[in-house]
């Protein structure tokens, strides 16, 4: 499971970072801690789905978008 976590992780920095947003900012649009969000980006932490939704619609994607592929 934990390679899919780091995948996941992966298309979340790569669309962060299209839309050019810093981390800081992403995480506080998505009502996160930096903190948190760097460890959901490197595949450190398992990602609830309200927490998935969140950063879904902030990256105006669905979370099915988000976990295609991956799972």
């Amino acid at each position: 499971m934990q390679e899919a976590q780091k995948k996941l992780g992966k298309r979340i920095r790569e669309l962060r970072e299209k839309k050019k947003l810093s981390q800081e900012a992403f995480a506080d649009a998505c009502g996160l801690n930096r903190v948190h969000m760097s460890d959901i980006e490197r595949g450190e932490v398992n990602v609830t789905l309200a927490t998935l939704n969140k950063i879904a619609q902030n990256l105006h994607a669905t979370s099915a978008a988000l976990l295609k592929g991956i799972l």
